[in-house]
């Protein structure tokens, strides 16, 4: 059954090239939501003045990989414990966010980020968002597949790319 999550964990082209390799995703889009203008744009956003965070948006078969699989990997592949940062990206765009489509999204997203900081697995405290799916505007084209038509730019060589190293061990066994 083909379902949809939005998700945010910094910058987006991490992550969309991450969710590219995961067997049942079948699209990954860059994104914006989130914010409190009607519009969305990378210069925009990245001013901070509109509040849109940076997300990806999946399509996903859920008889092939469930949500809370989906999550188990965005909680392994950025920090939910930093607030408006990962690494060096520092604004509330890159901020750590889920916005859920349903309410069984909502009751995942909740009980895994409860159980996760329950376990002690972070050493400090999740900040993750879980918030109701707002209006979603596509990042501009140049934004879409960034990393597998940018491998030798310098974000993608130091940042994206220790990332996706990182999901392809963790996770071989969700690889396509």
């Amino acid at each position: 059954m083909n379902q949809q999550a939005t998700l945010g964990g910094g910058c987006f082209w991490c992550l969309e090239a991450v969710y590219q390799q995961v067997k049942g995703v079948h699209r990954v889009e860059s994104g914006y939501a989130g914010g409190k203008a009607a519009d969305a744009n990378y210069d925009a956003v990245c001013s901070g003045r509109t509040d849109h965070a940076e997300v990806v948006r999946l399509e996903f078969d859920s008889s092939v990989i469930s949500f809370k699989q989906l999550l188990e990997v965005f909680f392994a592949i950025h920090d939910p414990t930093t607030l408006n940062r990962q690494g060096n990206d520092l604004g509330s765009q890159y901020r750590s966010v889920i916005f859920t489509h349903d309410d069984i999204q909502k009751s995942i997203a909740t009980e895994l980020v409860n159980h996760l900081g329950e376990s002690g697995v972070f050493d400090s405290k999740i900040v993750t968002e879980i918030s109701d799916l707002p209006p979603y505007y596509p990042a501009e084209e140049y934004h879409q597949n960034y990393f597998n038509l940018h491998p030798d730019q310098g974000y993608c060589t130091f940042v994206v790319s220790p990332k996706v190293a990182k999901f392809r061990v963790q996770f071989r066994d969700l690889l396509i």
